[in-house]
This record gives structure tokens, C-alpha cells and sequence, in this order.
């Protein structure tokens, strides 16, 4: 029996092949390089015989690589390619490394940068400041927004309306979840409103405590936010409230201004 919540009627104009394509392309995990139709059909839901027929389809376009000794499927060339684009245009990335790089060291943990995509937060930079960590983020990693500091400095940092297209989305996918975590949402919202950082101690990761800090500069359209996550074996008991989220503030303010200078000098 299917207890998923009723999902909202499709506009015309939304191409339902195109959405069951790039289904098939998020069913890709970290650490599972290669998939078989058998299982992108369990996780998309669609047929065996669409499923074939897509999978066929980005192969010959590149956006996958056919495994014939594991017969399974692996990311092709062509998904990177689409990317690049995006990431070559957001210029802050290489405003800000310096700056991230320097409080990475301090903290003995990762500064990353990050943007919403749906229910989610994806890390666009990042810089670690020392290898021996166990959290290691990398570009294209992705984080639940509920769950996170990065996550809840989005939802205090965005504009009402997307806030609420968020919160429906996240209630859309999993109706639970929200309820559960409201609370501690609307805890580090205020915290955000007080301080100017979210807090989150362990509540994605047990071992990772983490700060984040939204710009106040929308950047081509989006809302961007650092994080700085540090093992809690690395932290003093209010390190992160003291020290590295008041430091976080204010590297995020000194990469507004850099980024600022840098685009006045562009034009």
C-alpha cells in the first residue's frame, strides 16, 4: 500500500521524461559508483522498460558509461561537464577561499560554502584544516536543510516566500520530519537572529558539531552560507558559541566586502 503523501497535479508544461532522466541520475550514492537497472528501478519507482530506455538514452548522450564487464551503469563525463558552468560563474568561491581557509586552521575543522538545492544544502567550496579529520565535506556533497547549521542559517537567511516553498517541499517528501525537528529549527533561528550564526551539535553527524553564518548579499540570485564543522573531540564546551561562531561572522562580512570590491572592479 502506498502512504506517501498526495503529491500537487503537474503543470502542462512539465516534462515528465526529462524529470524520470534526471531521477535517474540522482540515484547515484556516494560510495555506490555503479548502478544496475534493477536498482534504479527500485529507486525511482519507474517501470523496468522506461527505466532501460533512459538509461540507453544518457549513455549515448554521455551523462552515463555503460560497465560491460559489471554490467552497470557508472556517472559519464557529460554530467560533470553540465555542472562547470554553474560552479565557473559563482566568482565568491574563489573570493572567499583564502578567507575559509584561514578559519579552517584555526578551528582544526572544515569551512565550507553551500546552496539550497530543494531539501537540501549542496557544498559548492570548501577547505579543511587538517587532514586527520573524520568529516571530510567535498563539492557536490549534500546535507539535509533541517538537520544542519548550514541548513537552518538558509531557512533564517532566505526571503519569507522561499522559506515557506521549502518547508512544503521538505513536508511533501517526508511529512514526519518536519514535526520532529521544528523545534530545534525555530530554536537556532533565533539563535541566528541574536548572534548571527545556527548551532548545531551533533544533529546530523554525532561526531560533528557545527556553526553557519548566511551572507546577507544575495550572490546571482541565491542565498549562500558558510558553515564551519569541527569533530566534538576538538571542541571546548562553548568553543563554538565563543570563538569560532563569532569568528565565522566575521570572516563572512570580510568576504561580503572582498566580493564586493571584486565585482565593482569587474564593471
Amino acid at each position: 500500500m502506498n502512504t506517501s503523501p498526495p503529491q500537487p497535479p503537474r503543470h502542462q508544461m512539465f516534462a515528465t521524461s526529462l524529470a524520470n532522466g534526471l531521477l535517474i541520475l540522482k540515484s547515484f550514492k556516494v560510495g555506490e559508483p555503479a548502478l544496475a537497472n534493477r536498482e534504479f528501478v527500485e529507486r525511482t519507482g519507474l517501470s523496468k522498460a522506461t527505466v532501460s530506455r533512459l538509461t540507453y538514452t544518457l549513455g549515448e548522450l554521455g551523462f552515463l558509461r555503460y560497465d560491460a564487464e559489471q554490467r552497470r551503469y557508472r556517472l559519464g563525463s557529460a554530467t560533470l561537464a553540465a555542472g562547470y558552468p554553474l560552479l565557473a560563474s559563482l566568482t565568491i568561491r574563489q573570493v572567499a577561499r583564502p578567507f575559509m581557509k584561514a578559519l579552517a586552521d584555526h578551528a582544526r575543522g572544515s569551512v565550507s560554502l553551500g546552496m539550497r538545492d530543494r531539501s537540501h544544502m549542496v557544498y559548492i567550496e570548501t577547505c579543511r584544516g587538517h587532514e586527520a579529520i573524520a568529516f571530510r565535506p567535498d563539492i557536490g556533497g549534500s546535507l539535509p536543510l533541517l538537520t544542519t547549521a548550514m541548513g537552518r542559517a538558509w531557512l533564517g537567511g532566505t526571503s519569507d516566500e522561499l522559506r515557506r516553498q521549502a518547508v512544503q517541499q521538505i513536508q511533501a517528501e517526508d511529512p514526519g520530519a518536519w514535526k520532529k525537528h521544528r523545534g530545534a529549527v525555530q530554536a537556532s533561528l533565533r539563535s541566528l537572529e541574536a548572534t548571527g550564526a545556527c548551532v548545531a551539535r551533533g544533529d546530523w553527524q554525532q561526531d560533528v558539531h557545527a556553526v553557519a553564518v548566511p551572507m546577507q548579499r544575495v550572490v546571482d540570485g541565491e542565498t549562500l552560507v558558510f558553515n564551519c564543522g569541527v569533530p566534538a573531540v576538538l571542541l571546548g564546551r562553548r568553543t563554538l558559541e565563543t570563538d569560532v561562531g563569532p569568528r565565522l561572522v566575521r570572516m563572512v562580512r570580510d568576504v561580503e566586502r572582498a566580493y564586493l570590491a571584486q565585482q565593482r572592479t569587474a564593471h
